[in-house]
């Protein structure tokens, strides 16, 4: 339900402050449609028993559409206009430099209003605005979550949230820390970003699938203004979609210079699509298109292989490293698609640090099964050996392809359980054919890989080296992220297309893919 009042008296705050930036310095905040409709829903929707519906909104909008002052606004009522007594709010991000921007903005307001001015005693030393008849704060925190525990948490501004190293922070102050409060209030407002194993792309996603119907939430209130990865990031109508303030605190002039930059540099080209469209896009442009990966999601249930004859690729990386081994099942018949399985190993004892520091859920892919770990700090070969030696005793493994570094000893164990192992290069001569069919497999909708995680993550992960004469290679040194399971997906492609049927391999057939 909906309560008038209640909306206007949080509209009515916010519309007495002032804006601090440039031109505007010293005007009142008249707030923007967009802005309007936010605060007049987050704070005017209710529920039976008065109190506030929404405990959590995420806003996600590109720069330049005022989100720093909205969010400064926001920290602002919920100190001084909310009602709560002694209510501590908490400015979050990824530093407290970031975490700082907001504050400033907030300070500067009260500085512009009289009636605060008088009321709110700043600690600039601590970065604390104390708002003395409630006994209310709001200050801002530093980044290390492990010295969040224990806050009694009426509202949480977290700005960039797609800068967030990890999801510590963001869990230590949203789950748990506002139950003693009647209705709490985690406004997240950010830009999109890059990582899309991120706890932003994980509430953007919670965001868009309540947008679209595929969810529902009703404690979550999601804005996202941005354009869909496939629109035209080129046509002037679409900029306007993505940007509410569009015409009145961003010029279009400036938003026609950052493109013409961008389309002649086409380094810029993410960077205008990120920032200025709200588009999450890669750090740089990747190989295999991910729309068309993911329609060959194909359900795959590895008991109805069971005998089936099929070819493995084996990418040991390094011992503190991923290994990958992927076995690809042939297609029998015309009606079959090649069937990939994969699995992946790293070490158990440095699992968390990894998460921690690669931004990877490596230990949600753990609990799921898509990924395994070896005991200790280092990859386990043997354990790993065994493990192939049991799936040999399920699935007719007729090869095992191999990247030849570092990989002697384990072939000769894997040799000596009776398998047929194959060196593999990894230049250009071996592995273009391969590399080129595999995209050519997927465009076709002639791979069927389960929708499996970590090969996805890898698959996204790739760029490609292209010689003078057209030939490809996955390049491990440019994709800076790990690609280990593509890889070996690769070697057993290979192996399975040139021992396809009698008749000899798909390349004598027609040669080599150019694309």
């Amino acid at each position: 339900m909906f309560d008038e009042t209640k909306a206007q008296r949080a509209l009515k705050f916010i519309e007495n402050l002032k804006h601090t930036k440039g031109r505007w310095h010293g005007q009142n905040f008249e707030l923007l449609p967009w802005q309007e409709q936010i605060i007049s829903e987050l704070f005017g929707t209710v529920k039976e028993n008065g109190y506030r519906k929404y405990n959590t909104c995420y806003c996600e909008i590109p720069k330049k559409n005022g989100k720093s002052e909205l969010a400064a606004a926001i920290a602002l009522y919920l100190t001084c206009g909310d009602g709560e007594w002694a209510a501590e709010v908490y400015g979050c991000a990824s530093d407290r430099q970031q975490a700082s921007i907001v504050f400033d903005v907030a300070v500067d307001m009260v500085d512009q209003c009289p009636a605060l001015k008088k009321r709110i005693k700043p600690i600039m030393s601590v970065k604390r605005l104390v708002y003395q008849p409630t006994n209310s704060y709001y200050q801002v925190l530093s980044a290390e979550a492990y010295t969040k525990h224990g806050l009694n948490v009426h509202g949480v501004i977290f700005d960039e949230l797609h800068s967030q190293p990890n999801r510590e922070l963001f869990d230590v102050m949203t789950k748990g820390s506002g139950d003693a409060r009647t209705q709490p209030l985690y406004f997240l407002i950010t830009t999109a970003g890059t990582d899309r194993n991120s706890i932003c792309f994980e509430q953007h996603q919670k965001a868009e699938d309540i947008l679209e119907g595929r969810k529902i939430d009703p404690t979550f209130y999601p804005v996202i203004y941005g354009l869909p990865d496939d629109a035209d990031w080129s046509l002037e109508e679409n900029w306007y979609k993505a940007n509410p303030s569009l015409g009145y605190t961003i010029d279009i002039e400036k938003v026609r210079n950052a493109f013409q930059s961008a389309k002649e540099n086409p380094s810029e080209e993410n960077i205008f699509r990120q920032l200025r469209l709200d588009q999450w896009v890669k750090q740089s442009t990747r190989w295999m298109p991910m729309d068309r990966w993911d329609e060959c999601a194909f359900e795959v249930d590895p008991d109805e292989l069971i005998g089936r004859e099929c070819y493995g690729g084996l990418d040991l990386s390094s011992t503190s490293d991923i290994t990958a081994f992927v076995l690809v099942f042939p297609p029998r018949n015309d009606d079959e698609k090649y069937v990939i399985l994969p699995y992946c190993w790293i070490p158990e004892d440095n699992m968390k640090l990894r998460v921690r520091r690669d931004h990877v859920p490596y230990d949600t892919w753990e609990k799921t099964g898509h990924l395994e770990t070896t005991e200790g700090n280092v990859i386990h070969y043997g354990f790993i050996e065994k493990f192939i030696e049991r799936l040999g005793e399920k699935y007719h493994i007729l090869e095992i392809a191999f990247d030849r570094w570092g990989a002697t000893q384990m072939v000769q164990d894997l040799e000596g359980m009776g398998f047929t192992v194959i060196p593999f290069g990894q230049g250009y001569k071996d592995m273009s054919p391969p590399t080129k069919e595999l995209m050519k497999l997927v465009l076709e909708h002639r791979i069927a890989h389960g929708a499996h995680p970590v090969l996805r993550w890898m698959m996204d992960n790739v760029f490609v080296r292209q010689d003078p004469a057209g030939n490809i290679k996955m390049d491990k040194e440019k994709s800076t992220e790990k690609i280990d399971a593509a890889v070996a997906t690769v070697m057993a492609l290979d192996r399975a297309i040139r021992n396809e049927g009698s008749t000899g391999s798909i390349y004598d057939e027609r040669g080599i893919l150019m694309i």
